[in-house]
């Protein structure tokens, strides 16, 4: 490197990124139909069938051309928080208000404010996990990022007993987590997640929870819409030391709008609202004011059951094709759009992931290794191997057509 960059570091890529790249060398449009993109982290954004009208045009007035608020437009903010009463808190004393509420411009801008306002504790976080989580807890210095491993062959379960045992045995201040997980698809629901809020409450640790996957539930009590979060479960929505995050991005399919929030105690939000005014401005006030109706429960319904209607159809045929080509899927995804699959069965070099993803390249086929969901902040673990160098992860976020040319791209792959 010159002198004159010498002052720059190499900044990583995440996993997406990093696929989406290599496959740009070889001639990869996010607009050419011959390209089957299963590393995708983003859900197909067209009409699905008993979804809402698919919004085709924002409205914008005089006043939205002005900055927005940096905590956020505050009539998306009261609509956020009464969707959360609405859906997980009906007849409680304790209810979210728009003080509770802090918009941000995508999901990553919500975990970066939330990082940057954390103190110096020591804060947990899962193996694997989402890939860019391992730039995030390495580029802000003031706490402590310690792993906690899960395991395949227990179906990367993790008890609220796992979790006392962890927090008190490590001194965790905070614990970041999704849920559903990307990129394995376990769930933490029910009472099991009641249990989990308990736990952090009875220990004062913050839960900070990454919900954008929490509509693309496949198990669900009857009766219930198939969604959860963890704020069905706290007791004082100011007290309680549960955060959560979520957005248009991956629920309502509208990854392009970059409209996010976090919700939790008033004080963290006053927190993340300051760390927002000097990392990123905040989000586009024409695209929160369009936000708003989106909240309304009638349109939540609609669009989530379409949701579960058509993307477990596609979860369905991904893991019987998987299985049937020999890649081993420790656990069936409880949610998400992905299944996370070992090829140490393969012949080589499909049995490594790396190796997989490269050879699928040539088929115009994309897929993300699972050796990026090895976060590992700073590169502190030594060591190039990594626990996941046989996993993949494949995403079933396209459309069914192009799931169906990715599969006998693959076939044709292991077979010869």
């Amino acid at each position: 490197m010159s002198n004159e960059h010498a002052t720059f570091r190499t900044v990583p890529r995440t996993g997406v990124i990093y696929v989406t790249n290599e496959a740009q060398k070889l001639g990869f449009s996010a607009t050419d139909p011959s390209w089957s993109n299963l590393g995708q982290g983003q859900p197909e954004t067209h009409d699905l069938p008993g979804a809402p009208p698919r919004v085709r045009r924002v409205e914008i007035g005089v006043d939205d051309q002005e900055y927005a608020p940096v905590v956020g437009v505050g009539e998306l903010r009261e609509a956020v928080a009464s969707l959360y009463n609405t859906l997980y808190r009906r007849g409680m004393k304790s209810q979210y208000s728009a003080e509770n509420v802090c918009i941000s411009g995508g999901g990553r801008a919500s975990l970066t404010r939330a990082a940057a306002s954390l103190g110096h504790v020591n804060l947990g976080h899962f193996l694997p996990d989402y890939t860019a989580y391992e730039e995030l807890l390495d580029i802000f210095k003031a706490f402590t990022a310690i792993p906690i491993l899960l395991e395949g062959e227990r179906g990367y379960a993790f008890s609220a007993q796992d979790l006392r045992r962890e927090i008190t045995g490590r001194g965790f201040g905070a614990v970041l987590l999704s849920n559903p997980c990307n990129p394995t698809g376990k769930h933490v629901e029910g009472e099991e997640l009641e249990r989990w809020v308990d736990t952090a409450r009875d220990l004062d640790c913050t839960l900070l929870m990454d919900e954008f996957y929490s509509h693309y539930i496949y198990r669900s009590p009857p009766g219930r819409l198939p969604v959860e979060s963890a704020a069905r479960y706290v007791e004082d929505v100011d007290k309680d030391p549960i955060v959560l995050f979520d957005g248009l991005t991956k629920n309502w399919r509208y990854p392009g709008w970059r409209v996010t929030w976090s919700i939790g105690p008033k004080s963290v939000i006053e927190a993340f609202a300051s760390a927002g005014s000097f990392l990123d401005g905040g989000g586009s006030n024409p695209l929160q004011r369009a936000a708003i109706p989106l909240l309304a429960e009638d349109h939540v319904v609609a669009e989530t059951r379409a949701i579960q209607m058509a993307f477990r159809i596609k979860r369905d045929y991904m893991l019987s094709h998987l299985e049937r080509l020999g890649v081993r899927i420790d656990r069936a995804p409880d949610g998400t759009f992905y299944v996370w699959g070992n090829v140490d069965q393969l012949p080589a070099p499909l049995n490594d992931g790396m190796g997989f993803f490269r050879a699928a390249l040539e088929e115009k086929v994309i897929v993300v290794p699972g050796e990026f969901f090895d976060v590992n902040p700073g590169k502190r673990r030594p060591g190039r191997a990594s626990r996941f160098k046989n996993y993949v992860r494949f995403s079933f976020g396209p459309e069914m057509a192009s799931l169906e040319r990715a599969v006998q791209r693959m076939e044709r792959l292991v077979s010869r």
